[in-house]
């Protein structure tokens, strides 16, 4: 994908968008596995419905959960696509942005490997920066101004990618 590596893992928490729908915002969001760990491959294995619950106590929350995201950046810059962009992840929930509910429809969800209490790397920027520049390129109605967090899209449930996601560096965000 236009220089930049991407690792294919297909998830199967996805479906297609409604008929017609133009791809026209990235909606950022952050994860870890337990939070505040990184560096495992809990994370994959949550997206592909492979995740051990009973690794982890933290994990009896997730057993229902039916989720993934197009993309996935790792703390170490790893770029995983789990969804194709023309079908719907789910990665938002209950949001809505600019007065349209269901931001699956019509966003792309990019997850970050990190927390609300933790900087994150260098690298994972950069790979950020390129990923979004092919968007941009891809889907021209995805703008700066259609950058946004899931703290943006679902203020009462969410924080994410949260106080310590440096916005200027991907031209988005409030």
């Amino acid at each position: 994908m236009f220089g930049l590596d991407i690792t294919n893992i297909l998830s199967p928490n996805y479906d297609c968008r409604p008929q017609g729908t133009i791809i026209d915002l990235v909606v950022i969001h952050a994860i870890s596995l337990p939070p505040g760990q990184f560096g495992s491959e809990r994370v994959l294995d949550f997206f592909t419905n492979t995740l051990d619950v009973t690794a982890d106590p933290y994990f009896v929350k997730l057993v229902e959960l039916k989720v993934s995201a197009h993309y996935f950046i790792e703390r170490s810059g790893r770029v995983i696509r789990f969804v194709p962009d023309e079908n719907r992840a789910w990665h938002a929930g209950i949001s809505s942005f600019s007065g349209r509910e269901n931001c699956n429809d019509f966003s792309l969800g990019i997850e970050l490997e990190g927390d609300d209490f933790t900087q994150f790397s260098e690298v994972q920027y950069l790979h950020l920066q390129s990923l979004l520049e092919i968007l941009k390129s891809r889907y021209p109605a995805i703008t700066d101004k259609r950058i946004v967090g899931h703290c943006h899209i679902a203020p009462q449930r969410k924080s994410d990618p949260g106080p310590f996601f440096d916005w200027h560096r991907v031209g988005g965000g409030p």
